[in-house]
């Protein structure tokens, strides 16, 4: 059984951790969250909306995600952050996505809004915002937006130092990443931070210091662009095993 804790940062800030063994542990965990919570959108409001995340924890929750029975017609895909590249390349957030789970489960394909990495990146962002805008429609909410987190703090294409990492207004955002020598579109963090749920995917030890910080450090969003996560609704709830959670101090 998974370890449900409440992380309480040094602000008084709360996050809901559930911490599981090992990693396979947290991607069968994870998908089942994920179709847990796709269930109940669709019980309550017809259609499920979930932000995909790229990195190597997700790809094989989506392929167990894709295992799992459920309504695919009404549930709507859209990305938290792409690179700017063709759709085929193998560093394509939504090529990953697709491969995992996409082709794997019968979801149409209009229901799926992938960003147009192959596009100058300043108009697919703009594109991506009005993709976003007719697809949510009057409500304008995620269901869901899963998260990863960098060795440097980043969550989406959300890098530190970035202006994108304070941006109140827009919704969608190009930005060139010096430290990774490219362009990426990223949601920014107002339409992250109005979802019904955040869920970040962190696994392995590696990631144990850069947690410890993001949610026991000091504030420090510029630096650490994840601290900027804070859901209007409810905490961010942190999906990570063992060996990530090595360095927190936590409380049942």
């Amino acid at each position: 059984m998974p370890d449900f804790a409440t992380i309480k940062g040094p602000d008084g800030s709360l996050a809901e951790a559930t911490i599981y063994a090992d990693l396979p542990a947290l991607i069968a965990g994870a998908a089942d969250f994920i179709a847990t919570l796709a269930r109940e959108a669709l019980a309550a409001r017809g259609r499920f909306t979930i932000a995909l995340s790229g990195g190597n924890t997700p790809k094989p929750v989506y392929e167990r995600l894709a295992s799992i029975s459920l309504d695919w017609a009404r549930v709507h895909v859209v990305f938290g952050d792409e690179r700017c590249v063709p759709p085929d390349d193998p560093r394509s957030n939504y090529h990953m996505a697709k491969a995992a789970l996409l082709d794997r489960v019968p979801i149409p394909a209009s229901n799926v809004l992938r960003m147009r990495g192959e596009d100058p990146p300043e108009e697919a962002a703009a594109r991506y915002e009005e993709d976003l805008r007719r697809d949510l429609g009057e409500d304008g909410r995620l269901d869901l937006v899963l998260l990863g987190l960098g060795d440097n703090g980043h969550t989406a294409s959300l890098f530190p130092g970035l202006a994108v990492v304070t941006e109140t207004s827009r919704t969608v955002m190009a930005c060139y990443v010096e430290v990774v020598g490219m362009w990426r579109l990223t949601l920014t963090p107002p339409p992250i931070n109005a979802a019904r749920r955040v869920a970040f995917l962190v696994s392995g030890e590696s990631k144990a210091e850069v947690l410890r910080q993001v949610l026991q450090g000091p504030r420090k969003p510029i630096e650490l662009p994840a601290q900027t996560i804070r859901p209007s609704e409810r905490p961010a709830v942190w999906l990570i095993d063992a060996a990530a959670a090595a360095k927190l101090e936590r409380r049942a």
